[in-house]
């Protein structure tokens, strides 16, 4: 099976009707699943349906959703390598020495490619922010992630597996430096320990703010000069999609075995099916 937009490898399960299952329940297994195209958008919100689940009562290792240049490798951090460069999420499900904090934890890590991730301390010195998200793991309801960038303004994170009408803000943060040309992706891994890693359907969108970024701000703070300025506007997202929608649904056909569809949206009136 193959597709013009996304590609997959190691232990990755793909059943149409249900889920992409990035590791199963069983030991030492890794699964990746990256975009062909990059993420080129200035401002985007990704969203997605995942699902973490298995058998007794002890379970790992995690998943990650990825914003790198790197793409579609396989490796040791959640599934995919280290050293990266761009943005990690890690839903780390299993505690190696975090005295304090609560697991599952859910923390983001900024990857100049050359610093490592450290397993043994679940990534303490790496990590930008995130939160404890007790019950996301083999929650009552389908669990989501909502993703927010706006350049040179902030990064956002939101999570719902608490109720189907109730987000979570896991962390916000300022600025921060993600690749202009950046690639979407997802991984996961288990080890002596195992979970099903699932992900259901992902969206992701074109976002605008109209609050200025810092260069722009500077350019309207100099050409304002003298005359006053005006009072800042909120940011505020949605609206038209603009160019860049990509939206990605997993479709129940079956053809022999079953099969995957990707369906991306380059506009809200215009769409091209995947492979």
């Amino acid at each position: 099976m193959q597709s013009r937009w996304f590609e997959f490898g190691g232990d990755t399960i793909v059943r149409a009707d249900k889920y992409i299952r990035l590791a199963s329940d069983l030991q030492s297994r890794i699964g990746w699943i990256f975009s062909k195209v990059p993420l080129t958008a200035t401002n985007w919100e990704i969203e997605f349906e995942f699902k973490i689940h298995g058998k007794g009562s002890l379970h790992g290792d995690g998943m990650a959703l990825w914003i790198t240049k790197q793409r579609a490798t396989g490796g040791p951090i959640f599934g995919s390598v280290d050293k990266f460069e761009g943005l990690g999420i890690f839903f780390d499900t299993y505690k190696n020495n975090r005295p304090g904090v609560t697991f599952p934890y859910v923390m983001a890590m900024i990857g100049d490619g050359q610093t490592s991730y450290d397993k043994n301390t679940d990534g303490k010195d790496q990590e930008l922010a995130g939160c404890s998200a007790r019950g996301i793991r083999g929650a009552a309801i389908p669990t989501k992630a909502r993703l927010t960038y706006f350049q040179d303004q902030s990064l956002k994170l939101e999570l719902r597996y608490k109720s189907e009408d109730e987000w979570t803000l896991c962390f916000e943060t300022g600025a921060v430096a993600i690749p202009s040309v950046a690639y979407l992706g997802f991984s996961a891994e288990t080890g002596e320990l195992s979970d099903n890693f699932d992900i259901i359907s992902v969206e992701t969108k074109n976002v605008y703010s109209t609050v200025p970024s810092s260069n722009e701000q500077r350019k309207a703070d100099a050409s304002s000069s003298g005359k006053g300025k005006g009072r800042p506007k909120a940011r505020r997202a949605g609206g038209g999609w603009g160019w860049f929608f990509v939206k990605i649904v997993l479709v129940g056909v079956a053809i022999g075995g079953g099969y995957v569809g990707w369906t991306m949206y380059k506009s809200s009136k215009r769409h091209s099916r995947f492979d």
